[in-house]
Parts: C-alpha cells; sequence; structure tokens
C-alpha cells in the first residue's frame, strides 16, 4: 500500500499535489473511521504516535497536585455534570480524538483508532455519532472528507469544546457555538470579521502536544498560555491601572461577562430526577426539569465569580472521602491575598448535587448511559453499582457501592479565559470601587474597598 501511494504521488503534477495533497492519493471508498486512519498512517504514522502521548488521546496527564501527584483527566475525574465516564463511555467518548472506545478494554495503542478527521476535516460535514464511542456518524462521504484535510480551525475544535458536558454552552460558559463565527463584541481576538484568530494562535502545537489546559480536568497541567505572551505587562497608558496587574488578571476586567450568546448551565441537581412531573423550560427554551436528569439552572450574560489565583489548583480525587454536610469542591483555584503569585481571576463556578455512597463517605461514579444506567432504568442503586464496578480506579482503591446512597452538594471552579470584550466594554474603576460591588472585598481578604481603607498586599505595593 505504501508504495502505491508513494507511485501515485510521484505522478502528480506539483501544482496539483500542492493544491490538495490528498484527493489523489486517498480514493476510498471508506466504511469507517479507522480505514481512513489505516491509509493516513501509510505517510503520517509519526504523527499518530505524537497524537497518542497527548491527553486528547489519553485522556489523563500526569499533574503535582499540592498535597500529591496524580494521573488525572477525563478518564478519572469525578464531575458534576454526568458525575463520570466510567460505565457511560458510548456517550462520553464522542468527543474522544479517537475510535471505539466503548469500555476499558479500549487498546490505546492501536494507532488505526486515531481520529484524524475530527481536527482535520474542511468540509464542515465530519460529525461523531453522539452514543458511538467516537465513530463517525453513518452515510458521511469519508473519503470526500479524506480528500479535503486541511489545518484545524475553530469549528475542528468547538465539535467538541464548544459542547462539553452535554450540549452547547453547558461546561464552560465562555465557550459556545457563537465562537465558531463571533463578533467583536463577543470576543475581539476570534472577530471572524476582524483578528479573525484560530485556536492554536494562542493553544500553539509542537507534534500534536496543545499548550493550554482546562482546570476542570486538569488542575495541577502547567499551562504556558497567558496575555503577556502576546501583550506588555504594562499594557494602559494609564499608569494607575498598570499598577493593577500585580494583583488583578486581565481577564478579570477585559471579560466582564461569560455566556454572552447562548446560555450556560450554572447548576445540576441529580436529587429531584425520577419524579413524575412535567418537564420544563426556562426563558431561554433550555430545560430546568427533566426526569432522568433533575433540575437545571441556566444564565446568559454572567458576571464571573472572583478568587485568588496563583496558577495552581486543587480537585477532589476519585475514591477521596468527602463530607456530606460540606459543599465538596471538586477542582478550585488555589491562592489568597498574602500569595506573592496570585492574582484575582475570574470563574465560572457550576454547583450540583450529585450521588454519594453514605457508607463509603465517597461520590459515586453513576452509571446513567446504557443498559442498566439510571436513564434507562430510574434505579440508582443499580446504576451506582455498576458504575463503581466499572470504574478502574474504584476497583482499584477496593471501593464497592455499599447499597445505601444521597446526595450532596459540590462546585467545580471553571477559568474565564475567552469572550473578551472590546476596551471600551472592560471594567471600569467604579465597576469594583466606590459604590460598586463588582468585587466582594472581604470574600477576598480584604477589609473593604482598597481604596477607602488603603489596604493591599504587602509584597505587591506600589
Amino acid at each position: 500500500m505504501k508504495r502505491l501511494l508513494l507511485i501515485a504521488l510521484a505522478g502528480m503534477t506539483l501544482n496539483t499535489y500542492a493544491a490538495n495533497p490528498h484527493k489523489e492519493v486517498l480514493e476510498g471508498p471508506f466504511a469507517t473511521g479507522t480505514q481512513v486512519t489505516a491509509q493516513c498512517l501509510v505517510c503520517h504514522e509519526d504523527q499518530a504516535t505524537d497524537v497518542m502521548k497527548t491527553s486528547h488521546w489519553t485522556w489523563e496527564l500526569e499533574q503535582k497536585l499540592p498535597d500529591r501527584t496524580v494521573l488525572r483527566g477525563k478518564k478519572n475525574s469525578i464531575n458534576n455534570f454526568c458525575t463520570s465516564i466510567s460505565g457511560n463511555e458510548p456517550r462520553c467518548t464522542s468527543c474522544h480524538a479517537g475510535y471505539g472506545w466503548k469500555d476499558n478494554d479500549f487498546d490505546f495503542k492501536d494507532k488505526t483508532k486515531v481520529d484524524c478527521l475530527v481536527c482535520h476535516d474542511t468540509t464542515g460535514t465530519y460529525v461523531k455519532d453522539p452514543a458511538g464511542a467516537g465513530e463517525p456518524m453513518a452515510k458521511l462521504d469519508l473519503a470526500k472528507i479524506a480528500q479535503n484535510v486541511g489545518k484545524p480551525v475553530r469549528d475542528n475544535c468547538g465539535s467538541c469544546h464548544f459542547y462539553g458536558g452535554g450540549g452547547d454552552a453547558v461546561k464552560h460558559g465562555d465557550l459556545d457555538s457563537s465562537m465558531s463565527y463571533p463578533d467583536k463584541a463577543t470576543d475581539v481576538h476570534m472577530d471572524s470579521d476582524g483578528n479573525d484568530f484560530q485556536c492554536q494562535n494562542c493553544h500553539t502545537a509542537e507534534k500534536h502536544q496543545i499548550s493550554g489546559n482546562a482546570m476542570g480536568v486538569s488542575p495541577g497541567g502547567v499551562d504556558h498560555i497567558g496575555c503577556e505572551n502576546c501583550h506588555d505587562s504594562a499594557p494602559h497608558s494609564n499608569k494607575k491601572l498598570n499598577t493593577h496587574t500585580a494583583t488583578v488578571a486581565c481577564q478579570t476586567c477585559h471579560i466582564p461577562y461569560f455566556a454572552k450568546n447562548e446560555p450556560t448551565k450554572m447548576r445540576w441537581d441529580w436529587s429531584t430526577a425520577g419524579e413524575d412531573k412535567p418537564e420544563a423550560v426556562d426563558q431561554y427554551g433550555k430545560h430546568t426539569y427533566q426526569k432522568k436528569k433533575g433540575n437545571f439552572v441556566w444564565e446568559k450574560m454572567v458576571k464571573p465569580q472572583y478568587a485568588w489565583y496563583n496558577g495552581t489548583a486543587n480537585a477532589y480525587m476519585t475514591g477521596d472521602k468527602m463530607d456530606p454536610n460540606a459543599i465538596t469542591k471538586l477542582t478550585y483555584p488555589i491562592g489568597d491575598i498574602n500569595d506573592a503569585k496570585a492574582k484575582i481571576y475570574p470563574f465560572k463556578v457550576h454547583t450540583g448535587k450529585q450521588i454519594y455512597d453514605k457508607k463509603l463517605n465517597v461520590f459515586v461514579t453513576a452509571k446513567v448511559y446504557g443498559k442498566g444506567g439510571y436513564w434507562n432504568d430510574f434505579d440508582w442503586n443499580l446504576a451506582a453499582k455498576l458504575g463503581m464496578e466499572a470504574n478502574p480506579t474504584m476497583v482499584e482503591k477496593g471501593l464497592k457501592y455499599s447499597g445505601e446512597y444521597g446526595f450532596a452538594e459540590t462546585e467545580m471552579w471553571w477559568r474565564i479565559n475567552h469572550m473578551v470584550s472590546p476596551k471600551a466594554q472592560a471594567l471600569n474603576c467604579n465597576d469594583c470601587h466606590n459604590k460598586g460591588s463588582r468585587l466582594d472585598w472581604q470574600a477576598l481578604g480584604y477589609q473593604g474597598d482598597p481604596m477607602k481603607t488603603k489596604q493591599g498586599p504587602k509584597h505587591k505595593q506600589p
């Protein structure tokens, strides 16, 4: 096969190859994505090897948390959306950069399972099956898609990152379908009529290792992205504004709102699921109650919550003990007013109420999808048992469902980095100071408005 492809390439004119190097080589037809990848590997085996070293493939990353070093990622983290991928793989792995991750038997060493098309499709027609374990939808013209691959654009990244958590704008709040072709008011960098940044303008890549980490799954990941990669550390003509950059992140002033166009999910209460009452929708047309999922709260034009953040975070790990009478922070930023590396940073805080084991005092990785899943049987005991049995971490720690469950409050903190507003719409002095209420000064460790108290972090005084 490799020899035939090289002969075909040799017979092509230089101009034909430069215009479309794949059209004459990848003839098809292709019945599966794996068949496409098998031909990609003839010339691009090294690239597949690189992909398989990334967290887009492994769904885990070695991370240093404050109290331990862990392997953490989508593969083994607890969240307050659908709780865990364990037992729910065909649904959750529809966003995996591979084909066929149906259960714990998936072969992460099989290069033919790498999905090249999800990132490199330029036709806009490639779609993964929402419940197909990463496989493409049936009846796609895979030959046409393969023949027209190219550099990724926002829609390629957005096919997963805009729809994380089960739908448009569900998870992040600052990433949704409106970011495919945003206007300047939505995001000054990705403004499709202006700067027109693609994701990789900031999320630079080398050997398919893409810079940047979502704090929700990578709280201890090293993040090489920052405003100062492109902007000066003292970017303002006003010296007083420049003094703020020591303690205030650029995003705090320049992203005054997120979820500007599409409402984002702010709360998910699983404890009400299973009740036989009418499904309800809000003013945005979003469900506020579904029998199989419980109650939701959606918001639009959301003011972020603010906290000190020094670039590191901590997280609840699968199998950790929890206190059912307290709010468990599944991920949260580290830093305070006395931390020399910390700045005031904006976050989306997604709250939840989710199932836990009342005897073990650990959060349950519930099976919600498929045979025996809660969405089919509305049986929390069965969903808890099957989900924990399917979770490698639970099995490794010897944690078996006790037969008693309850529901407990949780929070997940998500950094807000996108939807940067035009500078004229940035926060001004009075949004935070004087009578402004944007910041909760006491919660941040101040006695009150530092403009009045003259209080500030001693190590950051001008």
